[in-house]
Order: C-alpha cells, then structure tokens, then sequence
C-alpha cells in the first residue's frame, strides 16, 4: 500500500509540475506565434492559434522598422551597468550588518527594509527635478543610478543574509594569517558568498532590464532608449504593428533567459545562502 500510495503521489508531483510549466510557458508560445502571423490575421476573429502561414519574415523585417539593436544595447548597458553598481555599493553595507556592531543598526536595517516600500512611481516627479537638477536626464548615466538605487536595498538585504551564513572563523584564521578586514573580505568572504552575490545580480538586472516608467519619463531621445520604451515605436495612432511588437518581444526576452540559464546552477544555492535568520 505504502508503495502504491507513493507511486500516486509521485505522479501527482509530475503532473502538478507540468500544468504549472504549461500555465508559464503559455504566454510565451503566444508570443512567438503572434509574432509570426500577418497583422490581419490578429483581429481574423475566425482563426485559430497558431497561423495560417508562418511569417518568419517578421523577425528580419522588425530591423528595418526600427533600430532594435541600438535599444537592446541600451537596455544591457542600464541593466549592466546598475547590477555592478548596486553590487559594488551593497557588498561593503551588507557586510557591515552581517560583522561589525554599532550604534543604530537594528534602525539602518529597517530603513533599508521601509525603502522598498516606496514605488518610483510614487516618487516619479521628485525624481525628475533632481534628475534635470543633476543633468542627468535624458541620459543613460541616469537611469544606470536610478535603477541601481532602486535596487540596493534588496541587495543589500539578500547579501547580508549570505554573508551572515558564512562562518566568521575562517576570516579570522586569514587575520590569523595576516589578512587584513579588507584582505579577508575580498579572498575569504566573497568568492565563498559568489553563489549569493550571482543570485543577487540576476535579480537585479531583471529588475533593471524591465524597469519602463522611469526610463519613459528621463528618456526623449530615441537613440537611448531601452528596449521596453524602444517598443512603444510599433504603436501608431491607427494601427498596431502586433506581428513586430510581438517579434521585438521575443528579442527583448532572449538575453534574460541567456544570462538565466548561465548562472542558473547558482541559483538555488544562493537564495537558500541568503534565507539564514540573523
């Protein structure tokens, strides 16, 4: 009974597992087949899914329509370029709350926990000022410290947690050995927190690759705008080109799931690294 009770309950798991594949993926198989069927063919109230001839043409023709390639590079120096910023400044904080003890530090945690509630919707206006204040508007410099401050207190956050999971007695035995506090960081802690710290980038170039309404309002200029304003150019006044929106969708997602399925073995060792209560 025990065997026959396991056996139904394995295969349960599998089929749960694959509805919930099958509920995620969906939205992505539409996409690719949208993106190869005719714009008639998208109010044909009378076709079915998949199309009557594939436009395969429309992943080539979308080049020409605009230039895709530009708001893709634009889109990976943002996202880039806020990962390593938000990483290089939350390494040293996280530390500092995962070692060191001083004087309002049970507060500073909690203000960095407090500032995720705050949307940059919210804050859209401020934001602006200071940005045209700062002339940093209409610039990719711009949105590179935006999206690295909106993300630095999950950085910090998570990598506290990770630091914290590591045993403080392997930096002292490279103290013992004459490592200093910096020493210790650089060769003990962080190659033993890399899964955390991999975890925490791919979280935050998402976030910073997905980021729209920030980038919609500091950027004019069309040269450098990422990939999610770049594909507003599909809508018109009296037509949406669907079969290319659709098409640059699929191009806007490759990257990401590129860099996923890089680093995708650390993963699951660095969010348990940076689930430890401390």
């Amino acid at each position: 009974m025990k065997g026959n009770s396991f056996k139904v309950t394995r295969m349960l798991l599998y089929v749960g597992i694959l509805v919930t594949c099958v509920v995620i993926l969906y939205p992505y198989f539409i996409m690719v087949i949208t993106a190869a069927k005719t714009n008639a063919e998208m109010y044909d109230t009378r076709g079915g899914i998949l199309p009557k001839a594939w436009q395969l043409m429309n992943f080539v023709k979308v080049w020409s329509e605009a230039p895709i390639i530009r708001y893709l590079g634009n889109s990976i120096l943002v996202a880039g370029g806020a990962s390593l910023l938000a990483i290089l400044c939350g390494i040293p904080a996280a530390y500092a709350l995962s070692r060191m003890k001083f004087k309002g530090k049970g507060f500073f945690m909690g203000a960095v926990i407090m500032s995720q509630m705050f949307s940059p919707v919210v804050l859209l206006v401020g934001i602006y000022r200071m940005m045209v204040n700062m002339n940093l508007n209409n610039s990719i410099l711009g949105l590179i410290l935006l999206n690295a401050a909106f993300n630095q207190a999950f950085v910090i956050w998570l990598l506290r947690g990770t630091f914290t999971s590591i045993s403080s007695e392997m930096e002292q035995a490279a103290k013992i050995d004459g490592c200093g506090t910096v020493q210790a960081l650089v060769r003990i802690l962080l190659p033993t927190a890399a899964p955390g710290i991999v975890t925490t980038l791919i979280f935050v170039f998402i976030n910073s690759w997905n980021e729209y309404t920030i980038a919609l309002t500091l950027i004019s200029s069309d040269i450098l705008k990422p990939i999610t304003v770049g594909i507003n150019v599909f809508y018109g006044f009296n037509i949406i080109k669907w079969q290319y929106l659709f098409a640059t969708s699929v191009f806007a997602t490759i990257p990401v799931i590129v860099l996923f399925l890089c680093i995708e073995k650390h993963l699951v060792s660095g969010l348990t690294a940076g689930g430890v209560k401390g």
